[in-house]
C-alpha cells in the first residue's frame, strides 16, 4: 500500500494554526500581541471555510473565560496570549485547574526569550508549573503541530487546560511540515 506524504514548509505559527483546525476546534479566543498574533490571524482565514467562531477579546481573561466557557460545554477551543497576557489569567486559571474542563482546553502562550518583539521578558512554564497543568514546547515546525494536537487529547484525558510554549523564533521561522 502507497502513502501519500504531504510536505509543505510552515511558520510555526501556521503549524499551530493548522493543528488547531485538525483537532476539531469550535472557538478560538485571543488578545493580539507578538508573537502570537500571526496564529490568530491565520486562524481567521480558516475559519471563513470551516466550522469554528474566532474572536479578538478585549482582554486575556475574557478570551480565557470565554474558551473555558466553550470547554464546559464540551467543546474543543483555543485561548491565544503573549507571556504578559498568561499574567491575566490566573484568576480563572487557577479555578479551571480544580473544577476542570470538558471539551479539550489549549492555552497557547507566545513567549519572547530576549523582549525582541515585547516590553519585557516572561517565561510561561512558571505559570503551568504554578497552576498545575501540563505544559508542551515544541522545538521545530513539526513538534509545534504534534504537540497542539496532543495537547487536546491530554485536556481531555486528565479534564485540565494544557498550555503549548510557542516562543518567538519558532512562531517565524520556517520548517518542514510532514503530514
Amino acid at each position: 500500500m502507497n502513502s501519500i506524504i504531504n510536505d509543505e514548509i510552515l511558520s510555526g505559527s501556521d503549524s499551530i494554526a493548522r493543528a488547531v483546525v485538525d483537532a476539531g476546534t469550535k472557538l478560538v479566543a485571543s488578545y493580539p500581541g507578538e508573537p502570537i498574533t500571526d496564529i490568530v490571524e491565520s486562524l481567521i482565514d480558516h475559519s471563513r471555510e470551516e466550522d469554528f467562531y474566532v474572536e479578538w477579546s478585549n482582554c486575556e481573561k475574557v478570551a480565557f473565560e470565554l474558551a473555558l466557557g466553550c470547554s464546559l460545554g464540551g467543546r474543543r477551543s483555543v485561548m491565544v496570549a503573549k507571556h504578559v497576557g498568561i499574567n491575566h489569567i490566573l484568576d480563572p486559571l487557577m479555578t479551571a485547574n480544580l473544577t476542570g474542563t470538558g471539551g479539550g482546553l489549549v492555552i497557547l502562550a507566545g513567549d519572547d526569550p530576549g523582549a525582541y518583539g515585547s516590553q519585557n521578558e516572561q517565561d510561561s512554564r512558571f505559570y503551568s508549573d504554578f497552576s498545575g497543568i501540563p505544559c508542551l514546547e515544541p522545538s521545530n515546525q513539526q513538534d509545534a503541530y504534534w504537540m497542539t494536537r496532543e495537547a487536546f487529547d491530554l485536556s481531555e484525558k486528565f479534564h485540565l487546560p494544557v498550555m503549548v510554549r510557542l516562543v518567538t523564533n519558532l512562531a517565524h521561522s520556517r520548517g518542514m511540515l510532514r503530514m
